[in-house]
This record gives C-alpha cells, structure tokens and sequence, in this order.
C-alpha cells in the first residue's frame, strides 16, 4: 500500500513540475530601442527598423532620426540587412570564451538594457541575443535578428 502512495505522490509532483515547466511564458525580444547621445533621446521599435530593412519605408520619427545621421538610406538599410553566417554552437563557444567576454564587456558599456545596473547583466543580455539572433536567422544573425533576440 506504502508502494503504491509513493508512486502515487512520485506522479502528481512529476505532473505539477510538468505544467509549470510547459505552461512558462515565452520570453520576448526587444520591441524598442532607445538611442541615447548626450542631450539627445530617440526611441525606435524594433519592428520599424525591420520594415525599413524589409521595404525601405520609414515612418516619420524614423525619417527624422536618418536625416540627422548624414547616412544614405541605402548604407543604412545595408547595415540592417547584412547577413554574417556562423554556426551557434561556434558562436556559444566565442561568446563564452576569454575574448568574447572582453568583447561583450566593452559591448556592455554602449548597449545595455535600460533596467541593467551592472556589468554582468548586461554581459548577459547580449550573449543570449547573439545567441538568439542566431537562431531566429537560422544560422545567420544581423542587426535585426540582433534586436529581436535581446531580452
């Protein structure tokens, strides 16, 4: 009889483990990025800078934040668009690697999330949106793809 409670028990945890893992939330990237120089304060979504990417059409926030770059749409939209293929689990290893965590420490300093109140966090947010980025691209991560994988 004690058998078949333990099992009994053994099961209903094993269940109510299983739906808590199942029934999560899915984590969602970035839907905005704010870009921040001196005095100066824009806000941008992510899915703008995809629909320029995608179709070369900018809103009219979005048109203002290009003329003060100086840029050609087209460099920009280049940047946005360019492709670099490599393999995740090459990427997981660079990113945990001695450089890579020198690379994303000085990456830290410029892009961060605005919550992150120290190095480490944000050292996190962006090996899990390369990481990510990855893997939303299928194997190949740009800027956009970038963005959307950051937490």
């Amino acid at each position: 009889m004690s058998i078949i409670k333990l099992s009994l028990k053994r099961l209903i945890f094993l269940l109510f483990i299983g739906i808590q893992i199942f029934s999560a939330n899915k984590v969602r990237g970035a839907e905005e990025i704010k870009i921040v120089y001196s005095l100066f304060s824009r806000t941008i979504k992510v899915e703008e800078l995809k629909n320029f990417a995608t179709y070369g059409e900018a809103d009219r926030n979005f048109r203002r934040l290009l003329k003060l770059t100086n840029a050609k749409n087209n460099d920009i939209k280049e940047i946005l668009e360019k492709d670099f293929e490599i393999p995740l689990p090459i990427a997981s290893k660079l990113m945990y690697s001695e450089i890579g965590n020198v690379i994303l420490t000085r990456l830290s300093k410029i892009i961060h999330t605005p919550n992150a109140r120290d190095e480490r966090t944000a050292v996190l947010a962006l090996r899990s949106s390369v990481i990510k980025g990855i893997d939303i691209g299928e194997g190949k991560i740009n800027t956009i793809t970038f963005f959307e994988g950051y937490p």
